[in-house]
């Protein structure tokens, strides 16, 4: 068993990948930058305590901005949560994964000019390093020897196996791991959510809406609307037959938003939360209107009997992989 306390935040946390751009370097406005700060300081309004980056959304805007709401928040700040260990060469191309030691501390250091904060609350692994042969060991004991530095109050990873969980572990506890999961992308439920229960490790979950599929509004024309550089116009959950079997699972959420008063996209967020190992799930924004869209998934309480009709959905439509209940 690990030791150290869960994390302490609100149930949703503020999502800024959205806020960086939809490619690989930010090619938005000023206008743009405003709305996105404006989303993040409603969410905070409504009681949001957390809000999660990335060095690698918008190369370093998404920090930037970011930072910029920050200095806008009026009495307590929400902590901030960012990750490590992603490079890019260039403003077009996309990124690689970089865990050598003197990497890790420049980017380390790199988030905290352009956030302009004196510590981070969360550093994270972004993803595994497959490429430049760092075992995960030194990796790991490098981000610790950050925290004991404090340049972190705490570390932990995103994307990683249960090998690699294991393995840090061993090492020095992990805090906290993040993962995607969603009604559709249900994987992580089949050992990772376990593991962490098991070992005193928060499970942070990202894309709870399946990266847009799981709103109110998404149809299966706007995949064409997409921007061409936003990297789900690729993505299989956007394609035939996927696209057709997770609109159907969607469609299915309406009754039990009704039900409840509230929207799919707050049925799907609560979904993730259901789950007793999940401590909080990242839902991004970048205009207030989306985040009123999500904000009572935080609160809203699935019965027993929601989840069954859920999971029946999930069989009937044959949408996503992974187990169908909590």
């Amino acid at each position: 068993m690990g030791e150290g306390p869960l994390l302490d935040i609100s149930r949703v946390g503020f999502g800024a990948w959205s806020v960086g751009g939809t490619g690989w370097s930010y090619t938005g406005t000023a206008a743009r930058d405003e709305q996105s700060v404006a989303a993040m300081l409603h969410a905070f309004d409504l009681g949001v305590t957390w809000v999660d980056t990335a060095p690698v959304y918008g190369q370093g805007h998404s920090e930037e901005l970011v930072g910029r709401a920050l200095k806008k928040v009026r009495g307590r700040k929400p902590q901030v949560f960012t990750k490590c260990g992603r490079r890019w060469e260039a403003p077009n191309l996309p990124s690689r994964s970089d865990h050598r030691p003197e990497s890790i501390r420049e980017d380390v250091e790199a988030s905290l000019r352009r956030l302009d904060v004196e510590a981070l609350d969360l550093i994270q692994f972004h993803w595994p390093d497959n490429e430049t042969g760092t075992p995960v060991e030194d990796a790991w004991g490098t981000l610790l020897g950050l925290v004991a530095e404090g340049k972190s109050r705490a570390a932990g990873v995103s994307n990683f196996d249960l090998e690699l969980l294991q393995r840090c572990e061993e090492v020095g506890h992990v805090v906290s791991l993040q993962t995607p999961f969603s009604l559709i992308a249900r994987d992580s439920a089949a050992g990772l959510l376990q593991w962490c229960a098991e070992h005193g490790t928060a499970v942070i979950v990202y894309s709870p809406m399946q990266i847009g599929l799981l709103t109110d509004s998404f149809t299966a024309d706007r995949v064409q609307l997409l921007d061409p550089e936003d990297w789900r116009r690729g993505h299989p959950e956007f394609r035939p037959p996927r696209l057709e079997r997770n609109l159907a699972l969607r469609d299915a959420l309406r009754p039990i938003a009704d039900a409840h008063s509230t929207t799919v996209s707050s049925v799907a967020v609560a979904w993730t939360l259901s789950w007793p190992q999940v401590t909080g799930a990242i839902v991004g924004a970048s205009t207030t209107d989306q985040v009123d869209g999500w904000i009572e998934g935080g609160s809203l309480r699935l019965s027993d009997g929601d989840l069954d009709a859920i999971a029946e959905a999930i069989e009937t439509t044959g949408a996503g992989s992974g187990p169908r209940r909590p």
